[in-house]
């Protein structure tokens, strides 16, 4: 190599600070929260007027919240998990990111990122970890859940585990098995009228709920199986998704405890677990945890939230410089959500991703346009 040629180079060589060396490669691990997250609910908008009105019943106080900065909190079913790392700066949020895509339809919206291709032009031929994967050499790439995600459709060898799923707590056998026991009682009437509302209420919501997940596993299910994603991480594997559903809170979401609150707790815990588990792999690993989109600006009259636009994603890792709520923003409150509902969408996730990726693994310009054809990176300066 001639100096010139040398001199050139030394940018590149640095532009990441995880891959230090070939001995220690970056580590990255996208986690894909199914079903529409309600982001203004963990990452709380605590200095907005107009989030405590639009919310009477599910907003989380602000005394109660772990302090992020002076305009956002977070919720604290994260405080023991989440809010360590992010004071020790190896946790930051993306406010008002997400996608153009407007359908507010969950199949949609998570097709569209995970192709990660301009909506005129999208192809099912490939996704966006499939195109990273192949940039990266072809190798080191696993699924983690039970049939391969859209994002790593594609030429390249990509390994895939399933993980634990739950069981429903009564099928269909059980109900008929309960409903048995009370025939020719008092109670056979209200028994079976329980039973038929159930079933209505799983087909006016849980078919769809049920198919947002994807077949995704539980946040509890994540927790219990973590350790196993972090040991084969820190082996044979340098790029894995892995995808947790249970996020689509129409009824009965909850605030500072429920059904929500319940979720977060074990996805911080399982997170926090990984962190730990990934010992000094960690200083090496970038964790980025996305949903589909967020949730209407104000709870719906159950007590939850319906499908939204701009969400908020995390970024965790060891070398982070976080401690930060990143990304353009704007003050939160009734005049500035979108179609006076939804969060807007400021931070393009192909841009933000495409950034955070030419940091990690000092990808450039023609690699970069080719995972995210048409976008352009937007550098955070998160690693």
């Amino acid at each position: 190599m001639n100096r010139r040629a040398f001199v050139l180079a030394v940018p590149a060589l640095f532009s990441a600070r995880l891959i230090a060396a070939p001995s220690a490669p970056a580590r990255f691990l996208l986690v894909f929260l199914r079903g529409g997250y309600d982001a203004a609910n963990v990452v709380v908008p605590v200095s907005s007027a107009d989030y405590y009105a639009g919310r009477p019943n599910i907003a989380i106080p602000r005394d109660a919240c772990r302090a992020l900065d002076a305009d956002w909190g977070l919720h604290p079913a994260l405080a023991a998990s989440i809010h360590p790392l992010y004071e020790k700066r190896e946790a930051a949020f993306i406010a008002f990111a997400g996608t153009d895509d407007t359908s507010r339809s969950h199949f949609e919206t998570q097709d569209t990122i995970e192709l990660g291709q301009p909506l005129a032009s999208r192809s099912y031929a490939s996704g966006f970890m499939n195109r990273l994967a192949a940039e990266l050499g072809g190798r080191g790439a696993i699924a983690f859940g039970n049939q391969l995600p859209v994002a790593f459709r594609g030429p390249a060898s990509v390994a895939n585990v399933a993980l634990q799923a739950p069981k429903p707590a009564v099928d269909a056998r059980q109900s008929e098995l309960i409903a048995e026991m009370y025939r020719g009682s008092s109670l056979e009437t209200p028994v079976a009228e329980g039973f038929a509302a159930r079933e209505a209420v799983m087909r006016d919501l849980g078919e769809e709920m049920q198919a947002a997940n994807r077949n995704a596993v539980t946040p509890r299910a994540f927790e219990t199986q973590v350790k196993r994603v972090a040991r084969l991480m820190r082996s044979d594997y340098r790029l894995a998704f892995i995808d947790v559903g249970g996020w689509d809170t129409h009824v009965g979401e909850g605030g500072v405890q429920g059904q929500l609150a319940t979720r977060l707790e074990a996805l911080g815990a399982a997170l926090a677990t990984f962190a730990g588990a990934m010992a000094d792999d960690w200083r090496n690993t970038v964790v980025v945890v996305i949903s589909e989109f967020g949730r209407t600006f104000r709870e719906n009259g159950n007590r939850g939230t319906d499908h939204g636009h701009g969400t908020v994603y995390w970024v965790l890792g060891g070398a982070l410089s976080g401690g930060r709520v990143v990304g353009e923003q704007v003050r939160v409150a009734r005049g500035t959500l979108f179609q006076d509902r939804d969060y807007p969408v400021l931070n393009d996730y192909r841009a933000v991703l495409g950034g955070l990726l030419a940091r990690v693994y000092g990808l450039q310009g023609d690699a970069l346009a080719r995972i995210f054809p048409g976008a352009t990176p937007k550098d955070l300066a998160l690693v």
